[in-house]
């Protein structure tokens, strides 16, 4: 089984487009992979009912097809913070149930990208939050940063979040989302060193990024 857990320094940087290669890349090696998007925030029609395009897109990308409530256990309808759209819904999110949709997921598939909502400390209800999500799954993180002004503060912080909990950094991804950044470069260099894990993914600027044609280095197990 191999599983990983992915991340973000902050919403909007790309974890489901990460989370979208990272599962073709896995394809090329097992048969059944398949995404799971555990809690979404924020909803579109499809035909009669509704679903997350985060969780449409990690489908899109998975060689096993299930049943939402195994690969989008929450969804809410309030494009807001997990906690705040589930309180508008009447809905608790429970890691615990979360946490069993996983393992009964996993009984499908050889290999499960798990993307998680907004950074790594989204909060998920006034006293949990993704991280805690995290550490109950207990899978390697991959950090997505977003390259812009500020992500080489995020990118430690979370880092160092992620270790606290006891969560091993299998890698990080760099996307380039902000065209207009200075030294681009220079940053990636500085989280090279500074994040002490390796580098998966340097991802180009793109209006309209496919994550078939992104290159991912398959992170250790």
């Amino acid at each position: 089984m191999s599983s990983y857990f992915i991340t973000g320094t902050d919403t909007g940087v790309g974890k489901t487009l990460v989370a979208a290669a990272l599962l073709h890349a896995l394809a090329g090696r097992y048969p059944r992979v398949v995404g799971m998007k555990p809690v979404a925030a924020g909803q579109v029609r499809v035909g009669e009912s509704w679903a997350s395009e985060d969780a449409l897109a990690l489908r899109k990308a998975s060689t096993v097809q299930v049943l939402p409530e195994l690969d989008n256990p929450i969804l809410l309808p309030d494009p807001l913070s997990p906690h705040i759209a589930a309180q508008r819904a009447g809905l608790r999110i429970d890691i615990a149930e979360l946490v069993r949709r996983y393992h009964a997921l996993a009984l499908r598939a050889d290999a499960i990208v798990v993307e998680g909502a907004g950074g790594f400390h989204v909060p998920l209800s006034d006293t949990e939050t993704g991280a805690e999500l995290a550490q109950a799954l207990a899978l390697p993180v991959v950090l997505v940063v977003g390259l812009r002004l500020g992500c080489l503060s995020h990118a430690a912080l979370t880092a160092e979040a992620i270790r606290a909990r006891g969560l091993v950094l299998a890698g990080w991804v760099a996307n380039r989302i902000d065209p207009a950044m200075q030294a681009q470069d220079d940053n990636i260099a500085w989280l090279q060193r500074r994040l002490a894990a390796p580098l998966l993914a340097d991802i180009a600027y793109q209006d309209s990024p496919d994550p078939r044609a992104i290159h991912i280095n398959l992170p250790p197990a």
